[in-house]
């Protein structure tokens, strides 16, 4: 079964494997494959699952909440967000004004079929809208009970800050940020992790598996494998593209006796790997299929050696981005539409 860890500075627990449908549900698999790959999570003990507005423009919300019905709601933490361009894409159908994340909030709960969601995350930084206006709404939905504590994603060191001393003082939780995170990119170890662990915050980290490079799949010098995500724009084929280099590709390869030395997998090493930061609670998993589930929530509670994570660095070696200020690339500078 899979363990539990504390979400930042509060009294909530999180599944530390937790299931994410960002290019899964409502566009990759059919949705009766979708909720046979969320039940296969329940099975396996997973009981914290993330989605968002946009995936699939909202419909991976709706397939999510056709897989969680008739659960226990009190056994679930259900996790969405906010921020980016859905329906129609008008005006204001993007960004964290007042009135986009006012009306977001409802369409979601609408979709999840659930009366409130646990955690309700800034998906990207609004530089368009102020920021004392963008944590009124959050507190207003907090007071309404619509959402029980607030996350952010993606957010810089100054960022997280200011955003944490406003939550304070309107007295709510600003409890997690949801970066990327990997043995490849630990962009956040210079100054994310630091003021989080200074300001009470955890990280729910996604693509511990750089986007499904760590599973060795991918073979330097070799045609990409049909069917996977580096070949289908549906299922983030963009995202994955930094990664693709022979050299990245080479250096993954070289984990391989890393992880059989440990007696584990490689999918198991990247998500092992990324617990081993103790202001990670969570890292966010996905899935097409529910037999995947079951390699995967095997990483739940190893511990690695210290000459395992010696020899992890040094077979990833100078291909590891470390840059701190990557951060601020990640929030667009003006909303999406």
């Amino acid at each position: 079964m899979v363990n539990y860890r504390y979400l930042g500075n509060s009294g909530l627990k999180i599944t530390e494997i937790t299931y994410g449908n960002w290019v899964t549900h409502g566009s990759q698999v059919d949705d009766t494959a979708a909720i046979a790959t969320v039940h296969a999570a329940l099975d396996a003990g997973i009981t914290t699952f993330d989605t968002a507005d946009v995936y699939a423009n909202t419909a991976a919300e709706t397939v999510l909440g056709k897989a969680l019905e008739g659960q226990r709601r009190e056994s679930l933490e259900i996790f969405t967000k906010v921020y980016f361009p859905t329906g129609p894409r008008g005006a204001n159908d993007t960004g964290l004004s007042r009135k986009h994340i006012m009306e977001s909030i409802n369409g979601s709960l609408q979709r999840l079929g659930t009366d409130y969601v646990d955690l309700y995350q800034a998906h990207r930084f609004d530089y368009e809208t102020p920021l004392e206006e963008t944590f009124q709404a959050f507190a207003d939905i907090v007071r309404q009970g619509k959402a029980l504590y607030i996350g952010v994603s993606e957010w810089t060191d100054e960022q997280l800050r200011h955003g944490h001393a406003l939550a304070r003082d309107l007295g709510v939780q600003l409890i997690s940020n949801q970066p990327q995170y990997s043995m490849l990119w630990r962009v956040i170890e210079g100054r994310i992790v630091p003021t989080s662990k200074e300001l009470g915050i955890s990280q729910v980290v996604f693509s511990p598996m750089a986007q499904g490079v760590l599973s060795g799949k991918y073979l330097p010098g070799q045609p990409l494998p049909e069917g996977s995500r580096a070949t289908d724009e549906k299922s983030g084929a963009g995202f994955i593209k930094g990664f693709l280099r022979d050299e990245v590709l080479t250096a993954v390869q070289r984990l391989k006796p890393v992880a059989e030395q440990a007696g584990l997998t490689l999918p198991q090493l990247a998500i092992a790997w990324v617990l081993q930061n103790d202001n990670v609670a969570s890292a966010l998993v996905g899935a097409s299929r529910p037999e995947q589930l079951a390699d995967t929530v095997k990483a739940s509670g190893v511990k690695l050696d210290a000459d395992t994570m010696s020899a992890i660095d040094a077979a990833v070696g100078d291909v590891v981005e470390s840059d701190p200020e990557k951060t601020h690339e990640s929030s667009p500078k003006r909303r999406l539409t």
